[in-house]
C-alpha cells in the first residue's frame, strides 16, 4: 500500500508530463472510433469519478447542494460570460468566417468537462463544489444550449437529452454516490484507496482518456496558416477561461483556496467530446476544427494551474 501511495504522489507531481505524453501518443497511435470504445471511455470516467468521490462525504455534498450559489455562479460564468467573450474574439480575428466563430461559440458554451472533478481532486480543491456544479449543469444544458444557439446563430439544436443524461448518470451520478456512500460507511477509511492503488490506476485511466480523445481528432486536423492562427486564438481563449474562473472566485463570500481551484477547473474545462458531436451533427465540418484545437490545450494547461496558482498566492501574501 505504501508503494502505491508513493507512486500516486510521484505521478501527482508530474501530471503535466503525463498529460503531454498521453496527448503525444494520441497523435501517433491509430485508434478507430466505435461504440465499444465509447463505452470504454464512459467506464474509465466512471472509475475516475468513483475513486475521486471516495474522499468526499455525503454530508459535504449535501451541504453544497443545499446552498448551490457557488456552483450556480460558476455556471453563469460558463454559459453566459465565456460564450459572449468567445463570440466577440471570433468576430475580432475571423470576421469573415462564420464557421470558425460558431466553432468558438460551441467550444465556450458546451457543458462543464467531467475531468474538472478529477483535476479538482488532484489539486486538493473542493470536490463537492465540482460534483454539484457538473450535476446541475447536466440539468441546465439541454434546456439552455438550444435556446442560446437560437439567439446567437439562429439555428435550433435538437439535443438528445436522454442519451446525454444516461451517459452522465453512469459517468458521474452513480459512481459519485457509490464513492461517497462507501466513504461514509467506512468512516473515511476508503479514502486510503484513492491515495494508493486507486489513485495510481485512476491517473492511468485519465491518461488513457486523453490519449483516446487525441487519437480520435487526428483525422480532422490539417495544418496550414489558417489553422496556426486558430491555434493561437484558441490558446488565448483556453487560458482566459481558466482566468475567468479564478477572477470569478473573488466574488464568492468566504473564498478559500479549495473553492478557488474548483471554480478554475469548472469554468476552464469543457466537455469537448459533446461539442464535437454537436458541431459535426448540426454544422459544416469546419465548425469542429476549433474544438479539435481545444483538446491540444485543455489538459496540459490544467496541469499547470496549481503551479500558477501557487505563485499567485505568494504574490498576494
Amino acid at each position: 500500500m505504501q508503494l502505491f501511495a508513493a507512486w500516486n504522489a510521484w505521478l501527482g507531481k508530474r501530471m503535466f508530463l503525463l498529460a503531454l505524453v498521453a496527448l503525444a501518443l494520441g497523435f501517433v497511435v491509430p485508434i478507430s472510433d466505435s461504440p465499444s470504445l465509447r463505452v470504454g471511455v464512459i467506464a474509465l470516467f466512471a472509475y475516475m469519478t468513483f475513486v475521486t468521490a471516495l474522499e468526499t462525504s455525503m454530508r459535504q455534498f449535501a451541504r453544497v447542494l443545499s446552498r448551490p450559489w457557488i456552483p450556480l455562479w460558476a455556471l453563469a460564468l460558463v454559459h453566459i460570460v465565456t460564450p459572449l467573450i468567445a463570440w466577440g474574439v471570433g468576430y475580432l480575428f475571423f470576421p469573415d468566417d462564420a464557421n470558425i466563430r460558431t466553432g468558438y461559440l460551441i467550444s465556450a458554451s458546451i457543458p462543464v468537462g467531467v475531468t474538472s472533478i478529477i483535476w479538482t481532486s488532484l489539486t486538493q480543491g473542493d470536490v463537492a463544489v465540482s460534483l454539484v456544479t457538473v450535476t446541475l449543469d447536466t440539468l441546465i444544458v439541454p434546456v439552455l444550449l438550444p435556446f442560446f444557439f437560437m439567439l446567437t446563430v439562429g439555428k435550433s439544436l435538437a439535443i438528445d437529452y436522454g442519451q446525454m443524461a444516461w451517459q452522465l448518470l453512469w459517468m458521474i451520478t452513480i459512481p459519485s454516490l457509490a464513492g461517497m456512500l462507501l466513504h461514509d460507511v467506512t468512516d473515511g477509511k476508503a479514502a486510503a484507496f484513492s491515495k494508493g492503488f486507486g489513485g495510481v490506476t485512476s491517473k492511468i485511466a485519465f491518461s488513457s482518456v486523453i490519449l483516446i480523445n487525441a487519437a480520435l481528432v487526428v483525422p480532422a486536423m490539417s495544418w496550414n496558416v489558417s489553422v496556426l492562427k486558430m491555434a493561437l486564438v484558441t490558446l488565448f481563449l483556453v487560458v482566459l477561461a481558466y482566468a475567468i474562473g479564478y477572477w470569478g472566485s473573488f466574488a464568492v463570500p468566504n473564498r478559500t483556496r479549495e473553492i478557488t481551484l474548483a471554480m478554475i477547473y469548472n469554468v476552464g474545462l469543457r466537455n469537448i467530446s459533446s461539442g464535437l458531436v454537436l458541431a459535426l451533427t448540426h454544422f459544416p465540418p469546419q465548425v469542429a476544427v476549433p474544438m479539435t484545437l481545444f483538446i491540444l490545450y485543455q489538459q496540459p494547461l490544467a496541469s499547470l494551474v496549481p503551479y500558477v496558482f501557487k505563485h499567485l498566492e505568494k504574490a498576494q501574501s
